[in-house]
């Protein structure tokens, strides 16, 4: 093969695997319609039904009234970037301070760990196959947000890496953060797809 020919042939291949690149890019841009952060709780069956499991009158809409913003122990629906990539998650509890699990790796001087427990059901036709960890942060009052650390705490067992879920199942474990001692924590946000998707799920702490 000649000088020219194989010259060729990368710049042949370059440009192949930028427009690759490209068209995978413009597809994760576009397929949710664009960045939106949820703030919405998942409504149970008990908040749709009255006392004898009839429905609510139509004077008592929950669309009648403004929604508050979606707080730790609420489950938020989101969906990811694939149609068939969607899970209702709960941040379930937040364990703030939690104690190192190993005696010889502690938090950075002037730094607290802080766990928090999700739960995370698969709805969608895929199965649940991420890592948690790199699809949460949590978020202080001044708007700094910390993304999670690999150590893990006392407050329970952490998620397996990846953690699959089939459809239709749910898993549960503890995502560890590190933060400043003076951080005083707001939020707590989770997206799928290891935390690139679209839609951010978003619940209020305390």
């Amino acid at each position: 093969m000649s000088a020219s020919t194989r010259a060729t042939t990368r710049r042949t291949a370059t440009l192949l695997l930028g427009a690759a690149l490209v068209t995978l890019t413009a597809t994760a841009c576009n397929s949710t319609g664009g960045a939106s952060v949820s703030t919405e709780a998942k409504q149970t069956a008990a908040a749709t039904t009255g006392a004898a499991g009839a429905a609510k009158p139509a004077e008592a809409k929950a669309s009648d009234a403004p929604k508050a913003p979606a707080k730790v122990g609420d489950t938020i629906a989101l969906k990811g970037m694939d149609k068939g990539n969607t899970a209702d998650v709960t941040a379930v509890k937040v364990v703030d301070p939690a104690e190192s699990a190993n005696e010889y790796l502690k938090p950075a001087d002037g730094k607290r760990y802080v766990a928090v427990q999700f739960q995370i059901k698969a709805t969608g036709a895929q199965a649940y196959s991420e890592a948690p960890f790199s699809s949460a942060k949590v978020v202080d009052a001044q708007g700094q947000a910390y993304g999670a650390s690999l150590a893990e705490t006392k407050a329970g067992p952490a998620f397996q890496t990846p953690t699959n879920i089939a459809p239709g199942d749910t898993g549960k474990g503890f995502v560890t953060f590190e933060v400043p001692n003076d951080a005083k924590l707001d939020k707590v946000q989770f997206a799928l797809d290891n935390g690139f998707a679209n839609q951010v799920g978003q619940w209020k702490i305390g």
